[in-house]
């Protein structure tokens, strides 16, 4: 065929039964392989890398341990800001974390889910799944147990629901539901973990109305705080009614 311009070109036209050459992405495999395994070597240098405005939130930090033995990582999800800090930069804090602070021995979380808000405060189910899927086995078998203090309703119906199948490794087990401050206690003793005030007022507040586990608030306006004024009303009227009479 002839061409109506100077330029040369060719076209090349593959069959159904032939291959292409993958090495280019092989290539592009081995790679990303490769920075998995260098992100999962423990004694890869985080030094570079500022954690600096994350530690000062303190949403993620190691305190005391429980009665087991196991040392306590304390996550107040309240801290932590979803919208501004990417899944892959919350996934490396973690994991500098965890073998900075914890190169050995058996650990637990103790995560504080009161008053979290899920467009500011939650990096979202699948980030956290592809975070735990990432650590290295010899970590995942490190953790004993995570203390969930407060889940909500909708926490408790998609673990209730899709747990077993979206969470594997045996996390799904490991999970302890906390719905009050008081059974803390009975794993940790007083003093090992802090609580932020504002976990023990909320926690005060299931305890006086306890339907909010549920989603349910039975009073939201909280009328029931506004003192019964239908007494004085009546009264008011009967002296009226009689000045109208004496008159």
């Amino acid at each position: 065929m002839g061409s109506s311009s100077n330029d040369d070109f060719s076209v090349v036209v593959l069959a159904s039964d032939l291959g292409i050459d993958a090495r280019p992405f092989l290539l592009n495999q081995d790679t990303e392989i490769e920075d998995q395994d260098n992100w999962h070597d423990c004694s890869q240098d985080f030094s570079d890398e500022d954690f600096y405005d994350l530690e000062f939130l303190q949403f993620f930090c190691l305190q005391g341990s429980d009665k087991s033995g196991n040392r306590i990582l304390r996550i107040v999800g309240k801290y932590f800001p979803a919208p501004v800090v990417s899944g892959e930069r919350l996934k490396r804090y973690i994991y500098h974390k965890i073998c900075s602070e914890l190169p050995e021995g058996p650990f637990c979380i103790v995560y504080m889910h009161s008053t979290v808000q899920k467009e500011d405060n939650s990096p979202g189910v699948t980030i956290l799944r592809w975070i735990y899927e990432e650590l290295p086995p010899e970590i995942k078998d490190r953790l004993q147990v995570i203390y969930f203090i407060h889940p909500g309703l909708r926490s408790r119906l998609v673990f209730a629901t899709l747990g077993r199948f979206f969470l594997s490794g045996g996390l799904y087990w490991k999970i302890k539901y906390i719905s009050r401050l008081q059974y803390v206690w009975e794993d940790i003793k007083k003093g090992e973990v802090e609580i932020p005030e504002f976990v023990q007022n909320h926690d005060d507040v299931l305890e006086h109305r306890p339907l909010t586990d549920y989603g349910i608030e039975p009073d939201p306006l909280h009328l029931t705080e506004v003192p019964n004024t239908a007494y004085s009303l009546g009264r008011y009227e009967e002296r009226l009614t009689s000045r109208e009479f004496m008159s």
